[in-house]
């Protein structure tokens, strides 16, 4: 059986996946983490006007001697622009004071010694020295941020100079989150024999979180075909995505494959990827459908390397490539025929990153994931030797 590569299912998975329909716009205040809906193209120069950099004196250079006074005609104090400055003449000024007409520099005033009335320079200055110059962040009809950019902190700020206070964003996805199985207790009930915690939608709820989507917590399915019939319809007319993990499986009490099939289509796919090999992609009533593997670390893997850029696809993003860096093995592993994802800790030194791997990489070996903060990406067949090159891919969140 030919196992299909990761690189070709993440490429079937985005030839499918269209931009969500739908803007609002937020206030400013409420739009961090958001996906921006529309170029930002700045109304205004940013900063407005030549202003000072430092506390000192507005100038015109070629007044400046050392040893040579002049006489201080006016102060301006950041906010109140001042009076064209007449020649010979030094204008007091302090940090973000807009220049004045004639002026072209800014004498520091530890360059100088001065009263009132005047100032002896102790040092030259040169034409645009300690000045702001107008635009020397943004330019007038400059692209300030592109749509699809993700808005952080700092971007809030970078808006808020411009003069916005609201921003046009991709209405926010809602994926659906269920998981399948009798065996499958909510904690924190007591176990029967037989039965373990749901503990992939704890994982799942904060993956999708932190990527700023809204979770409908479908909870757990029962193996029955009418209860899965029920949850996949009524998920399907409230989120925008499903994911259900615990895969589809072609075992008798397994529902979910049929189901699916009913309310729309399904296509399991055999992965060249451990952990996590059999993930299956669908529609449920036109909404894309989801099943990952059961065992936690498949989970969140699959989730990390296929769902998560489709997902970011949906929102709108510009960026929807998982990132991966160059670190340094300190193990030796021999890789079989699947392109693995180990849980590793990438700690930085003086000359690189070295990647240490977690003892235990067994598929249920959740304090792997806890422990670790990247995955180290092993090709198929590789062997890996002690300081070799091997690609990582940080978790997102760590």
């Amino acid at each position: 059986m030919t196992l299909m590569s990761v690189e070709n299912a993440r490429e079937r998975l985005l030839s499918q996946a269209e931009p969500a329909a739908g803007f609002e716009t937020i206030a400013l205040d409420q739009a961090l983490g958001r996906i921006l809906g529309d170029d930002i193209i700045a109304p205004r120069a940013v900063p407005p006007a030549d202003n000072s950099a430092m506390d000192g004196f507005a100038v015109r250079s070629n007044d400046v001697v050392v040893g040579q006074p002049l006489s201080i005609e006016q102060i301006i104090p950041a906010g109140r622009p001042g009076q064209p400055l007449s020649p010979g003449r030094a204008a007091r000024i302090f940090t973000g004071g807009e220049m004045p007409v004639g002026a072209d520099a800014v004498l520091i005033q530890e360059d100088a010694e001065f009263d009132e009335v005047r100032l002896l320079p102790k040092a030259l200055v040169a034409r645009g020295e300690n000045v702001r110059p107008k635009g020397q962040d943004i330019e007038e009809g400059a692209l300030v941020l592109a749509c699809g950019h993700q808005l952080g902190p700092a971007d809030l700020s970078l808006l808020a100079s411009i003069g916005a206070n609201t921003a046009q964003v991709y209405r926010r996805l809602t994926v659906a989150i269920m998981a399948t199985g009798d065996e499958l207790v909510q904690p924190p009930e007591a176990l029967k024999p037989g039965q373990i915690y749901n503990s992939n939608r704890y994982a799942l709820a904060a993956l999708l979180t932190q990527m700023g989507i809204a979770v409908l917590d479908m909870g757990i399915v029962p193996d029955d075909l009418e209860a899965t019939l029920a949850a996949l319809t009524r998920a399907a007319e409230q989120a925008d995505v499903i994911i259900c993990s615990g895969g589809v499986s072609v075992g008798d009490r397994d529902f979910v494959k049929e189901a699916v099939t009913q309310l729309g289509s399904l296509d399991v796919w055999k992965l060249a990827i451990k952990p996590g090999k059999p993930m299956a992609f669908g529609q449920v009533q036109n909404k894309p459908f989801f099943g990952l593997p059961g065992n936690p670390v498949s989970t969140f893997v699959t989730f990390e390397v296929l769902a998560r850029p489709y997902l970011a696809h949906l929102q709108g993003r510009l960026e929807t490539a998982s990132v991966t860096w160059p670190g340094q093995a300190t193990f030796e592993f021999k890789a079989g025929g699947r392109q693995e994802y180990l849980r590793v800790r990438a700690v930085p030194n003086a000359s690189s990153v070295q990647l240490i791997a977690f003892e235990a990489q067994g598929s249920g070996v959740m304090s792997s994931l806890s422990w670790a903060n990247a995955l180290a990406v092993v090709a198929p067949n590789q062997m890996v030797q002690v300081g070799d090159t091997l690609p990582y891919l940080l978790m997102n969140g760590l």
